[in-house]
């Protein structure tokens, strides 16, 4: 074996395990993966951009914060997936990666558990474009009981639009030509 195969340090593998569980939980790139919009290839491309990300927190130093990997972001999601976000979701995303980076760096596993868990509730299930997008200035999600989790970061709801109204009635028209006037309850 040689020394460029070496095993990577514990910290490393359990802060790629927490930006693909952070990924997995992303309503937008859920959705833009089921969808294909990054085409054939979409999950394979959700794969690679928990590498991306991975690999500039271990190549650069200082790492980086959350402005760089929030760019990063919605770079890769208009370039692979031509999705531009623009509900905050990706800001959203990027400060919560570099929590796990500084959890994980001194030893911390419980963020990355949380949002392994996350992904595994959300695993399968159909991402909703209606749901509504809960900020951190609504209720940071360290602070809750834990209920319902899975509406961070969804796309943002869609408004709907009332039934279509019937067409108007044609006025009645007796035999001499009058019209006809009917109360509300007589129609």
């Amino acid at each position: 074996m040689s020394s460029e195969s070496t095993i990577p340090p514990p910290s490393s593998v359990i802060f790629a395990r927490g930006v693909i569980a952070r990924l997995a939980v992303w309503a937008t790139l859920r959705l833009a993966v089921q969808e294909g919009w990054g085409g054939p290839d979409s999950a394979a491309k959700r794969t690679w951009l928990a590498s991306v990300i991975v690999d500039s927190f271990e190549e650069q130093i200082p790492a980086p914060d959350d402005q760089y990997v929030e760019e990063q972001l919605l770079q890769i999601m208009a370039d692979e997936f031509e999705t531009v976000i623009e509900d905050g979701s990706a800001e959203t995303v990027a400060q919560d990666i570099v929590k796990i980076w500084d959890e994980t760096r001194i030893g911390k596993q419980a963020l990355v558990l949380q949002f392994e868990e996350l992904a595994e509730k959300v695993k399968g299930k159909r991402p909703n474009a209606q749901e509504k997008v809960v900020s951190d200035d609504e209720g940071d999600w360290e602070d809750d009981d834990g209920e319902d989790d899975e509406d961070e970061d969804e796309a943002p709801r869609l408004l709907e639009h009332p039934p279509p109204r019937p067409p108007p009635r044609e006025p009645e028209v007796d035999e001499d030509g009058f019209t006809m006037v009917k109360g509300k309850g007589q129609r």
